[in-house]
């Protein structure tokens, strides 16, 4: 199998898998970093597996191969498209000429700009899972992209997002060029997923080279209270 083909479990048993939190046939990411995980396959022992992980009451977000309905008492907070594209190996996008690394000091402005422009799930932690980088102006964080899942061979650029203020700059494309030559240079494919219904996103994606590679059934789960 393609790891692309099941990304969360793959980072999860792999290059991430010291993150992991691990139940029978289940593994997330702990949810300050991010509230993704994933199974080999959805089934009864898979969510039975997960139900035991989530004594915190935090729903899981699943990238399922199509749609799955889970077993009785479960709760689906939200289902949609996301659909995964990889760089093509003829482009690297333009990297951006001016950049800021983000760090620990920069995590509630990052926090804050994502649960503005909601690129994706985006936790305290989650710029602890790879390199971050940002715009700043006057001062103000106004558009980053980071690295989240990673596997052997690849790496995921995600929660690439601009300030309202700030679109139309190619301030979102000049960072996803500085992190696919970072990528590159380790020998491993730049690879992202955004919404299905994000046009203005996926055109951006396109114009930088990326291609359309599969389409995920993403869905948002919590398990019955009475099983925890």
């Amino acid at each position: 199998m393609n790891p692309l083909d099941n990304p969360i479990w793959e980072a999860l048993t792999t290059s991430q898998a010291g993150l992991a939190e691990i139940s029978g046939a289940a593994r997330r990411f702990p949810p300050d970093f991010t509230s993704l995980g994933g199974f080999l396959d959805p089934s009864r022992e898979a969510y039975d597996s997960l139900c035991s992980l989530q004594t915190d009451r935090k729903s899981t977000a699943l990238f399922l191969k199509s749609h799955y309905d889970p077993p009785a008492g479960w709760t689906v907070v939200q289902e949609l498209r996301v659909l995964q594209m990889m760089l093509s190996d003829s482009q690297t996008p333009k990297p951006a000429a001016e950049w800021i690394e983000l760090a620990e000091a920069d995590s509630p402005e990052m926090l804050f700009l994502a649960q503005l422009t909601k690129p994706g799930p985006f936790g305290n932690r989650t710029h602890e899972l790879g390199t971050y980088i940002g715009n700043r102006h006057e001062g103000k964080l106004v558009a980053m992209a980071g690295e989240r899942l990673r596997f052997r061979g690849y790496t995921e650029i995600s929660a690439v997002c601009t300030h309202p203020d700030f679109l139309g700059r190619g301030l979102a494309a000049g960072l996803i060029g500085v992190l696919a030559h970072k990528i590159r240079s380790r020998d491993e494919t730049p690879f992202l997923h955004v919404r299905g219904d994000n046009t203005r996103a996926i055109e951006l994606y396109k114009r930088l080279g990326f291609e359309e590679r599969f389409s995920f059934h993403c869905s948002v789960v919590r398990s019955p209270a009475k099983q925890r």
